[in-house]
């Protein structure tokens, strides 16, 4: 594909496409002259062709318009999982400009609130189980909400369907540049706060594209989504990523291994798309070791570390699917890099190639950029980097430099070109591909009084990749108290994020400077974890 040069979002010598769709809309419409009547869809729920897709999010669209007065720009936030509402309520949003917002389902009221205050949202579109948390949000911030006429429950009489309604069966024009905003997707930040990442047009876009032409995807790829849609793999690297190439996505609500192997057998799903700790736990059963899955063309993986064992499971398992390890983050609108096809055996420990229209170095602390073989932090730039933090200039100041975003993940590029990630600067946790940042959990556990100090790790495990461990220091508490504790995390944060370890010191290990050690910690975790809560 031919590639150019242009300023983006005020960054200067950014490689682009040349031949591109304009807008995120533009693929579907697509599809339409080609694939009308093929599947597009496939929930547990309903199943929608590419031309179902199109008219009811159509009709979504219009209704936006008309009921809520809904216009480019305007923030629409969904509480929904994986259900055939989501993927109709982005290509609404897609037709009028307006920007969704996507909640992760599993995180507190608290933490739900904190996302819906700061993106503004004029629309809310929920499940009708978190009827009662967004109640609480209303007693907690009222502000949070928007009006109650403009609230929608998925399976309450009238709510929903009210969307739905046919005497507005098409929304008025609207003009979709490229540089618009399509999505904010809300991920952790350094002060505990989720920041706001604004993935546009054209940054998802260039993802699709760039999947597309590394993976060699086509017509007739079928994924099954077991990731949320709400995650920008199950959002950009799946969905979206099959409208563009005219496959269909299947989808399942809530991971189980027994289901997702009698699914991929049953639809002879041939595009696998998962972190590690799924395909680990999958093994495990004996459906699983009873079936060939020669069907399987191509397996992605990424989001967590990939061991060798884990790799040559894969390859026993999938004999005839072509193995791609990817790296990418919500600000990068999904792939940083890509393994390519063919690639030596002796490159399986890495993440692959920058993909064709990044631009990545390796930078240390110094801000000089390393050689190959150093060890540094990834300086990410491209189309497909999002193009700012929603209104948060903190974070956009510390996060851009020189048109290059600053990944926070340390790792090394090799003579070849292959990058390879040993470690995050931050003190990130990666439980199953759910990323947790040390410093929330560490803050909901000093709001109790009877705790002095607490310092968070993720301890490694082979299942989860990692496990969250707290260590206490409390003149009170002890192990007796442990459950209590839980208990008070899970009324501020999600039920992953609550730690399962916990550890009680007289005080922390600090440096002459007073900085804890947390490298003491994580080997004093690993060595030590006796005091497991399941």
């Amino acid at each position: 594909m031919l590639i150019s040069e242009v300023e983006l979002f005020g960054r200067r010598n950014i490689r682009v496409y040349a031949n591109r769709p304009k807008n995120i809309q533009d693929i579907l419409t697509k599809q339409l002259s080609i694939n009308k009547e093929k599947e597009a869809i496939v929930t547990e729920e309903r199943k929608l062709t590419f031309e179902e897709l199109d008219r009811l999010s159509n009709l979504i669209a219009a209704n936006l318009q008309k009921k809520c007065s809904v216009q480019k720009g305007d923030r629409i936030a969904t509480i929904i999982g994986n259900r055939y509402q989501f993927p109709l309520l982005v290509f609404a949003c897609v037709k009028l400009g307006a920007i969704l917002v996507p909640v992760n389902v599993k995180l507190s009221a608290d933490e739900k609130a904190y996302i819906l205050s700061h993106s503004d949202v004029k629309v809310i579109v929920s499940e009708s189980k978190y009827e009662s948390e967004l109640n609480h949000i209303k007693v907690i911030n009222e502000k949070a909400l928007p009006e109650t006429d403009n609230i929608f429950f998925t399976e309450e009489a009238n709510s929903f369907e009210k969307l739905m309604d046919k005497s507005n069966p098409t929304p008025c024009t609207t003009d979709i540049e490229e540089v618009d905003p399509a999505f904010i997707l809300y991920t952790s930040g350094t002060t505990g706060k989720p920041k706001g990442a604004v993935l546009s047009h054209i940054g998802v876009i260039h993802s699709l594209m760039n999947y597309q032409s590394i993976f060699n995807t086509i017509s007739t790829m079928k994924t099954l989504i077991a990731v949320p849609m709400f995650h920008v793999t199950g959002l950009v690297g799946q969905l979206l990523h099959m409208v563009y190439v005219g496959g269909t996505s299947y989808s399942m609500e809530r991971y189980q291994n027994k289901k997702y192997i009698e699914l991929i057998l049953r639809h002879r799903i041939n595009f696998l798309f998962n972190v590690p700790t799924i395909f680990i736990m999958m093994s495990s059963e004996e459906e699983f070791k009873n079936h060939t899955f020669d069907f399987v063309t191509k397996v992605a993986y990424g989001g967590a570390p990939i061991y060798k064992q884990t790799y040559n499971l894969l390859q026993h398992a999938f004999p005839n699917a072509e193995l791609h390890n990817a790296y990418g983050s919500t600000e990068t609108s999904s792939p940083a890099t890509l393994m390519p096809r063919g690639y030596p055996e002796d490159k399986v420990a890495s993440v692959g190639l920058a993909v064709p229209v990044a631009n990545i170095r390796i930078m240390n602390a110094e801000g000089v950029e390393c050689k190959p073989g150093e060890i540094g932090e990834l300086y990410i730039k491209g189309p497909m980097v999002i193009q700012e933090y929603w209104r948060n200039e903190e974070a956009n100041f510390r996060s851009f430099t020189d048109g290059y975003w600053q990944s926070g993940d340390i790792g090394t590029v090799d003579e070849e070109g292959y990058f390879y990630i040993l470690d995050r600067k931050k003190d990130m946790i990666n439980r199953g591909g759910e990323k947790i940042f040390s410093i929330e959990v560490e803050d909901v556990l000093k709001k109790l009084e009877s705790i002095r100090e607490a310092a968070v790790i993720g301890i490694p495990d082979p299942i989860y990749g990692e496990r969250v461990k707290a260590f206490v220091v409390s003149d009170s508490l002890h192990e007796a108290d442990i459950p209590a504790i839980q208990e008070h995390c899970h009324n501020y944060l999600a039920k992953y994020k609550v730690p399962e370890l916990f550890e009680f010191l007289d005080e922390l290990p600090r440096n002459a400077s007073g900085k804890i050690l947390k490298n003491t910690l994580k080997e004093r975790g690993e060595k030590d974890v006796k005091r497991v809560v399941k």
